[in-house]
């Protein structure tokens, strides 16, 4: 593939990872962004101190393309405590991973909320997940997460007071009607990963992968964006708004909207999953107790979680702040003014600490996010678009390929790019 010129189209995590792997195996890559700085839906802003990444977003570092692409190290790591607090109106109790987390073993052996039989249930789960891959639960027969764990034998008070909080906060779905593989992988990565997010906030994520593409020799411009792509078996043709870019081959890496704009694929998925994330801060003397843990609404959706970010990572909030978020789910969500979301997470954290005041609580920002992932109903990753299926030199990279998830676009990226070096002449 040396002396190639490949352009890629989008510089989230799909489009930086596939262009480095692209110059890694010896080809001019150029990505081209119509945003100003990378990352896609993973950004970061600061305010006033504050740092606010786009919605609540975490790394799950037991990912393996995670572990592949990023120095975690060097993303000097801010770690959750496994398991969550669950709260209701005068009650906050501990589910902890007694694996993984020691010190919450007692609190989570006394957990009302969760009866025994369930917590067996739930390691012979572990168990069982442990033993499969992400290729073999991506295959596997599907259905919603909420028959899953019927199926298991789970108590709809444990479906309800604590995984409809938990992974309806990871697939968006409160409901859980999602695919259930999405909740044995993600059940899969807990188990034997961390949940983190970096010092300086989760674009720290595309700006190391960035880095690390230039460094290979990758050009990206930004603030341009393509109009119009045109294909064949010879080469590509990619044209923005200042001029047409001849290319051996093009790989797109924009969000699924875009993407379908671009090649016509039919079967790049564009329902969408919202939520709306508010950022609030509080006096260090009036910050929560749970800990490193993220607060489930066991008793309704409004807000469905609640996160103590500057407890796990003091890098969040300046001195004498704290920092906490709040997210909404669905579709009513973002219909629903600032003013709306802000009350209800005044007025439930005072349900949940009838004891205190929260007249000090500040709303800061509210990221209301249309599109924060693809709906992914059981069966959808069967009906999936291939990489290949824009024809000729046209390729897709994204999450949209996979399934909705850090590791679904780092994953898309690193199997466009292997795609690509086959088809290229050497």
């Amino acid at each position: 593939m040396d002396d190639s010129h490949i352009v890629v189209v989008g510089a989230g995590l799909a489009g930086l990872v596939a262009a480095r792997h692209l110059a890694v195996d010896g080809a001019d890559v150029t990505v081209i962004e119509r945003r100003d700085d990378v990352g896609g839906r993973v950004r970061t802003r600061t305010n006033d101190g504050f740092i606010l990444d786009r919605g609540f977003q975490v790394l799950f570092t037991g990912y393996p393309a995670v572990r592949r692409e990023l120095d975690l190290d060097a993303l000097d790591l801010r770690r959750f405590t496994p398991g969550a607090t669950i709260c209701r109106p005068s009650r906050r109790s501990v589910l902890s991973d007694p694996l993984r987390d020691i010190d919450g073993l007692f609190d989570s052996l006394r957990n009302p909320e969760v009866t025994t039989s369930d917590k067996l249930r739930t390691l012979a789960l572990r168990q069982d997940l442990s033993t499969r891959d992400e290729d073999e639960i991506f295959d596997s027969p599907d259905q919603t997460i909420r028959a899953y764990l019927r199926d298991w034998g789970f108590s709809e008070d444990y479906i309800e007071h604590f995984v409809a909080p938990f992974y309806g906060g990871i697939t968006l779905d409160r409901s859980l009607s999602s695919s259930k593989r999405v909740f044995e992988y993600t059940f899969k990565m807990l188990s034997t990963g961390h949940t983190a997010v970096p010092a300086t906030g989760m674009q720290a994520v595309p700006e190391q992968l960035a880095a690390t593409a230039r460094d290979e020799g990758v050009t990206i411009r930004l603030g341009e964006r393509v109009e119009s792509i045109q294909h064949d078996s010879d080469g590509a043709v990619v044209t923005t708004g200042d001029e047409s870019v001849e290319a051996d081959a093009v790989v797109v890496a924009a969000d699924p909207k875009e993407s379908r704009r671009l090649t016509g694929v039919e079967s790049i998925p564009t329902t969408a999953k919202g939520c709306v994330t508010q950022y609030y801060t509080l006096p260090t003397e009036s910050g929560l107790d749970a800990g490193k843990r993220i607060m489930l609404n066991a008793s309704n959706p409004d807000p469905n979680t609640i996160a103590p970010l500057s407890t796990v990572a003091p890098e969040y909030a300046p001195p004498g702040k704290e920092l906490i978020s709040a997210t909404f789910l669905g579709a009513s969500a973002l219909d629903e003014s600032d003013d709306e979301h802000f009350e209800k997470t005044r007025r439930t954290l005072e349900a949940w600490y009838p004891e205190r005041h929260f007249d000090h609580l500040e709303l800061l920002h509210t990221d209301t996010i249309a599109f924060a992932q693809f709906a992914q109903p059981p069966g959808i990753h069967d009906a999936l678009p291939d990489c290949r299926d824009p024809s000729g030199r046209a390729y897709l990279a994204g999450d949209y390929t996979a399934w909705s998830s850090i590791q679904g676009a780092i994953r898309s990226g690193k199997e466009a790019a292997d795609v690509v070096r086959d088809d290229l002449p050497t």
